[in-house]
């Protein structure tokens, strides 16, 4: 594969959500069917938010080949969210390289931590020096908030004041 025409983009104004949508569908089961509105959401919450696109196509117009977005604080910790390689480029270094690039971003650059999740694609990332880490990740699955505040609260009434429930 000739990946000389390949360009890395680190713009979020450049995000085509029409491919990007296309590209999740085809190459990300875990991200199939996510909707436009939600995608610019994402994406307009993440720095840097990193693309891959292949310029030999039809002149004037790129294929996105390739994503992933981050966020940070800026110095202790930062997380990568949704990399995806189009499975025709896949096995070329682009996912790799597309990492390195988000990684190197200067939101990115000093950070102390760089989180990742990764459901089975472990080996890959470790190529590139992430390790696997089973002590500090929790996840708390999204819920209503009348439900949050009836565990927090043990059913009791609460009022609002301007800083605290």
């Amino acid at each position: 594969m000739d990946c000389r025409k390949i360009q890395f983009c680190d713009r979020r104004s450049q995000v085509d959500f029409q491919q990007l949508q296309a590209l999740f569908n085809l190459a990300a089961f875990w991200a199939h069917d996510r909707r436009l509105e939600d995608l610019q959401m994402a994406v307009a919450n993440s720095d840097p938010v990193i693309t891959a696109w292949d310029t030999l196509e039809v002149p004037y117009k790129q294929r996105m080949i390739g994503f992933a977005r981050a966020n940070s604080d800026g110095i202790y910790r930062a997380t990568i969210w949704d990399v995806v390689i189009h499975p025709d480029y896949q096995g070329a270094g682009l996912g790799r390289k597309l990492v390195q690039t988000v990684i190197s971003h200067p939101k990115l650059s000093h950070v102390e931590r760089v989180y990742l999740m990764t459901t089975h694609q472990q080996e890959f990332y470790k190529k590139i020096g992430f390790e696997s880490n089973s002590s500090t990740t929790m996840v708390l699955h999204n819920q209503p908030i009348e439900r949050i505040r009836d565990q927090v609260l043990g059913g009791k009434e609460w009022q609002m004041a301007s800083d605290e429930w």
